[in-house]
């Protein structure tokens, strides 16, 4: 089944202002409508926690409230309402089928609304190999955007994985990679990233969204954009770094929305000729590396801690939260 990846995450929150505030100063575009997107149309879209038009809460502190896949065309639609129509409730409305899955998570399906988008990538000139900037061409600038591209996954705490796991196969989807004893990464059909969906086996009363992320255009704009979010006051949960599963770069931050936000690119692409693996979870296998963000500083003597030199800002510098 030919689902191409997120086109939208729906979500039923306490405090409008805050969350509306925040999506915007993560990068997202406020379109009206409590629709929040990125650059391809890929989005967040914002509800109160009351609004009768959501689908049912899960029934513990997860604010999620439908996970919307964009897919390629009618034909895929028909084929996934013939698929859940086997075993559960269906409604279609127009181009859009709606259900819910093994776990309690309401799934919207749509001929997908992405827009095309055509933007440069980060380049970087190394030995050895050709320049991709040539000569003159600028790395990084101060005030170089630094905005979301396209909705790249989400993570569900579940509390059975290999049966959340198992639906999804029903659809399409493919296990790339697996923390042992935790939960599965996977992508549909239609989009060779390494994940769209990962799931945290967790106690029944944790179900929910743990965290979300867009992708950006390199590290470099992960970088810059959490720094200027953390600028702006909102506070670090995880990164920078680097995951090894999926190698991609990431930096996490805690939202009003009841999960954790990422900023994350560079994924690995994975097509079926790749063989999953699997490891246990933890410090080593989570991140290749990881830093501490910590408020700009300048040296102006000799290193920290004298002729041989410290690693990190002089002592009594102050650290962001982490």
């Amino acid at each position: 089944m030919n689902i191409i990846g997120l086109d939208a995450l729906v979500f039923g929150v306490d405090d409008l202002a805050a969350c509306r505030q925040y999506l915007a100063d993560y990068g997202l575009s406020d379109v009206g409508g409590g629709r929040f997107e990125a650059l391809d149309g890929t989005a967040v879209v914002l509800r109160a926690k009351d609004d009768v038009s959501l689908p049912a809460p899960l029934g513990t502190a997860s604010l999620l409230r439908e996970t919307v896949y964009g897919v390629a065309d009618t034909a895929t639609l028909d084929a996934i309402e013939a698929e859940l129509r086997r075993d559960r409730a269906v409604t279609r409305e127009g181009d859009v089928v709606r259900s819910v899955d093994d776990m309690g998570f309401a799934l919207a399906f749509q001929v997908t609304l992405r827009r095309p988008i055509s933007l440069p990538a980060e380049t970087v000139n190394a030995p050895g190999a050709e320049p991709q900037r040539g000569p003159n061409g600028i790395g990084v600038t101060r005030d170089m955007p630094a905005l979301p591209r396209s909705l790249s996954h989400v993570v569900y705490f579940v509390p059975d994985s290999a049966k959340a796991e198992a639906f999804y196969t029903r659809l399409g989807f493919v296990t790339t990679d697996r923390f042992t004893g935790v939960g599965p990464f996977l992508r549909p059909a239609g989009t060779l990233d390494h994940h769209t969906l990962f799931f945290i086996q967790t106690p029944p009363h944790m179900k929910g969204c743990e965290h979300f992320t867009f992708h950006m255009g390199g590290p470099t704009e992960v970088m810059l954009a959490g720094r200027r979010f953390t600028e702006k006051g909102y506070e670090s949960f995880w990164g920078p770094g680097r995951h090894l599963f999926g190698s991609n770069w990431f930096w996490y931050f805690r939202s009003p929305l009841g999960c954790n936000v990422e900023y994350d690119a560079d994924m690995d692409l994975h097509d079926d000729r790749w063989t999953a693996r699997e490891a246990p979870m933890g410090a080593d296998t989570s991140q290749s590396f990881l830093f501490q963000y910590r408020q700009a500083w300048a040296p102006s003597g000799p290193p920290p801690g004298g002729p041989g030199g410290k690693n990190g800002p002089p002592p009594g510098k102050p650290g962001a939260a982490h």
